[in-house]
């Protein structure tokens, strides 16, 4: 444990989290425990937090008394907010970007692991969970949302495109519902979460203490009927005729026009939104979903992923837009190119180019 540290602005003393306190593993009975613990960063993953997930999985797929592995969040606010994107923006403006693929590219093996992971791996999607937070819990085989669960895809809000294997995900959600969400980064509650496929049960919020603590005595296939409940109603099916509709569009122009044509309140409001985005980020999202479907396993989908989000270090957008949202918090980011008709179709095959300094590559185990 580190030594406390006073803030001289205010005298609170507080014990700074280390990489090795970010991530806090226990066992107990016949389960395995990860708990993400950066509560003040609203647990934002870093690289060694990856790392270390990483090497908890392995060891446990290892050990025959570990038959579960539950993660969830320290703090009373999510399981996870995404990566740590001032990191990012301090490596992209100082060293070039080197971590930032280095930190994705063992993020994304991680996410394939997880999929992929022969023990249930049960996720405590409870408060926020955004981008990193879905990696880390929606490739899951048992993944628990609540009352409380907020899962969104934001990355086009700050120039970027969603990754972790999200544009996988969406790409199979129902009807253009996936690509409704990918675009504009809305955040979906429990019964809208399970809708597209990013989650399969609805447990109360105040019993995820006791349903994780039975998971240490018994199977999960035992223990989540006793704790599951009935989906609430969830909103986005009421809105699933001009989804469809608008998002069925071959390009974001004309999404955006359908959108306004089509006459309900809620699709001009979603219109608005969209224009507020950066638009090489919304075209960039629209070609990797639909691509995504036609990539089918989640391991090219991911080295798809790595492709344009290493694209996405050398474009001004991605930068700009943590910059506005989360650095100077003006929330007014000045996109280059500010309109989406100039956003030309080289610019976003630019994305999808071979890279040349390393792709990613994880085995297909589909």
């Amino acid at each position: 444990m580190t030594d406390p540290v006073t803030d001289p602005a205010t005298d609170a003393v507080t014990v700074p989290v280390t990489d090795d306190d970010a991530v806090l593993a226990r066992t107990e009975g016949r389960a395995g425990y990860l708990t993400l613990n950066r509560p003040r960063a609203l647990n934002a993953l870093t690289h060694p937090m990856v790392t270390r997930i990483a090497d908890y999985l392995a060891a446990w797929e290892r050990d025959p008394a570990v038959r579960t592995v539950v993660i969830d969040g320290a703090g009373e606010r999510g399981l996870c907010a995404g990566g740590d994107i001032r990191m990012i923006h301090q490596d992209v403006t100082s060293g070039g970007g080197a971590a930032s693929r280095a930190f994705w590219r063992d993020e994304y093996v991680l996410n394939a692991r997880i999929a992929r992971y022969p023990k249930p791996y049960v996720a405590l999607m409870d408060g926020i969970v955004m981008g990193g937070g879905v990696g880390v819990s929606a490739h899951g085989s048992v993944r628990i949302v609540t009352e409380r669960s907020r899962v969104a895809m934001p990355e086009t809000t700050i120039g970027f495109v969603p990754d972790v294997g999200g544009t996988h995900l969406l790409s199979r959600a129902p009807g253009e519902l996936g690509t409704h969400l990918a675009l504009t980064g809305a955040s979906v509650g429990a019964a809208d979460a399970l809708r597209c496929g990013l989650a399969d049960h609805v447990v109360p919020s105040s019993l995820l203490p006791a349903l994780a603590r039975d998971l240490a005595a018994e199977p999960v296939a035992d223990v989540l009927p006793r704790y599951a409940v009935e989906a609430p109603t969830g909103t986005l099916d009421g809105h699933r005729e001009w989804i469809d509709h608008c998002y069925a569009a071959d390009t974001v122009e004309e999404i955006v026009d359908r959108l306004m044509a089509v006459g309900e309140p809620a699709a001009k409001e979603t219109a608005e939104t969209l224009l507020a985005k950066s638009p090489t980020a919304l075209k960039v999202t629209l070609e990797a979903v639909r691509r995504a479907r036609a990539l089918g396993s989640l391991e090219r989908v991911l080295a798809q992923e790595y492709r344009v989000s290493c694209a996405a270090l050398s474009g001004p957008d991605f930068v700009e837009g943590i910059r506005a949202q989360v650095i100077d918090k003006d929330r007014s980011p000045r996109w280059s190119p500010a309109d989406l008709a100039e956003v030309t179709d080289a610019e976003v095959a630019r994305f999808f180019a071979p890279l040349r300094d390393g792709e990613l590559r994880i085995a297909d185990a589909s």
